[in-house]
């Protein structure tokens, strides 16, 4: 198999020809087709989630068909389209597994994290954490959804029945939640990096009644923002963009620290709240609503050994996903 391997945080991928891996018991083989970049392969690579497994294949937006089943696997089955998420395993016993709450597990495993990922031509996954996706799919169309699209629903799903929705930072997750926005009738209002019009442009493209800088007050309060850039500076802003009893949901992994602001801006029976991880039914659900929903991903495609441009066009605020193709 070939891969491209973090041999250290901050350190470039390195191509790796490596034998192919072997599923243990529980497990499946699964040939990559495609595996999007996402935000969180950029906090690894920073050192800003602590200790990864080094040395690491990133990547937990996998599209791939099913090739080779580990003792006592009886689905997926070889030769099936499958997708593999962030999360990769729990352990099944903890308080928050007993309560239906895994993303929460005291003892998780995650995809290009703790067990390498699919910035490979080859990944092994627990069967029982993958995603049965239709045959016909377009893998690359596809890939986006496991990560920018779980999150962004689950998020979603966590501002309750918000009308009025800001974005803050308009990139792959935000142009998935737009979609499924406009869809359920929810108006949408997209923030910015400042400046970034092309971005803007591409909001109001997909539905958004307004787009501006994340420094600016949208025309109307908005009932819940959801931030998925990582800048802690976006939640004051968000309160004071957000009425009386709405919601300011943080859907990243890491954030920048967040600075001091007054108790006015929370007054009001506002609240914050993080988004942790998935479940596999934000999973089921989800991709029961995306064909409905009519998402469509925007992607730039690159190479899998070129997996280090594909980190930087992500990181340069690519309007979309980056995905690689082995």
């Amino acid at each position: 198999m070939h891969a491209m391997v973090l041999p250290r945080v901050g350190g470039p991928l390195v191509h790796e020809t490596r034998p192919d891996p072997v599923p243990g018991p529980g497990e499946v083989r699964i040939r990559v087709e495609a595996c999007a970049v996402c935000r969180t392969d950029l906090h690894i690579i920073d050192g800003e989630l602590p200790d990864p497994r080094l040395p690491l294949v990133l990547g937990h937006e996998i599209v791939g068909l099913v090739e080779a089943l580990g003792p006592g696997v009886t689905a997926p089955a070889i030769g099936e389209r499958v997708g593999v998420p962030w999360l990769g395993h729990t352990c099944g016993r903890c308080p928050h597994c007993a309560a239906g709450r895994e993303n929460l597990c005291d003892a998780p495993g995650f995809t290009g994290y703790s067990r390498d990922g699919g910035f490979a031509s080859h990944v092994v996954a627990e069967a029982a954490f993958t995603i049965a996706l239709d045959r016909a799919a377009d893998p690359v169309a596809t890939a986006p959804l496991l990560c920018a699209g779980l999150i962004g629903w689950r998020t979603l799903r966590m501002a309750g029945e918000a009308e009025a929705v800001g974005l803050y930072g308009f990139g792959a997750a935000a142009h998935i939640v737009a979609q499924v926005c406009r869809w359920q009738g929810r108006r949408v209002y997209a923030f910015t990096r400042p400046g970034d019009r092309a971005g803007q442009d591409f909001a109001r493209s997909l539905g958004a009644a307004w787009a501006g800088d994340a420094d600016a007050l949208p025309p109307a309060p908005l009932d819940a923002a959801l931030i998925f850039a990582p800048d802690g500076r976006l939640v004051p802003a968000a309160l004071r963009a957000i009425r009386k009893g709405g919601s300011v949901v943080c859907g990243g992994i890491h954030m920048s620290d967040i600075p001091a602001f007054p108790y006015t801006l929370l007054w009001g029976e506002r609240r914050i709240v993080s988004v942790a991880n998935l479940t596999r039914e934000d999973a089921s659900s989800f991709f029961a609503v995306a064909p409905r929903a009519g998402i469509v991903t925007r992607t730039r495609t690159f190479p899998l050994r070129d997996a280090n441009a594909a980190v930087a066009a992500h990181r340069a605020g690519l309007h979309g996903a980056a995905v690689l193709v082995p």
